[in-house]
């Protein structure tokens, strides 16, 4: 689904922004994936040339653990944090944090929708099978890493802060309120209210 979405956009993206014919005034026609005038990382991610696919793996499930880690802490309701109605601004500053510390290496996609759609795009568009095959084979570091930093994140977002919240905080807030509007029940019998005479 995420990637016959990101497929779709990318390429009205190019239809309707007359990036082919752009493309074709810079390029002279000849799209290429590598070299002094390549394109074709305007769509899709690329490891920098001292990136090894190790260190590039290792840099995305890293910021993709950092993204789910913050997107739990905003998120989450039992933290006091962000105010009601700011949570994309923050969002949005966490994703732009990410991207000025850590994109320099590969354009940070954190997101295998970010990648696959636009990658297979490029393919079908003219640029051919190096797309897949640059970067000693880059392409499934974008579509694996995040899966795995995603999860990793998830589990240490779980282990240190939400294993240590109340442990239903709903309940704790319905159970005090309930006593709050319950009657007195160690009121003494003998103390009551005398029945007015009308």
């Amino acid at each position: 689904m995420f990637l016959a979405g990101s497929l779709a956009v990318t390429i009205a993206i190019y239809v309707a922004g007359n990036v082919s014919d752009a493309l074709q005034n810079y390029t002279g026609g000849n799209l290429t994936v590598t070299g002094p005038k390549e394109t074709a990382s305007i769509f899709a991610t690329y490891p920098a040339p001292y990136l090894s696919l190790n260190n590039g793996f290792l840099d995305q499930v890293l910021g993709t653990g950092i993204l789910i880690v913050g997107l739990l802490a905003i998120l989450d309701r039992q933290n006091k944090g962000v105010p009601v109605g700011l949570e994309p601004v923050v969002v949005g500053l966490l994703i732009l944090v990410i991207g000025l510390s850590m994109g320099v290496n590969c354009g940070f996609p954190l997101n295998p929708a970010r990648d696959l759609g636009p990658r297979l795009f490029t393919y079908l568009a003219g640029w051919g099978p190096e797309v897949f095959s640059a970067g000693n084979g880059w392409w499934w570091v974008p579509v694996v890493a995040p899966l795995v930093g995603a999860t990793l994140g998830t589990a240490t977002y779980q282990l240190l802060v939400a294993l240590h919240h109340p442990e239903d905080l709903e309940q704790a807030q319905t159970v005090e309120s309930a006593q709050e509007k319950a009657p007195d029940l160690e009121t003494p019998a003998s103390v009551q209210m005398p029945e007015s005479k009308l």
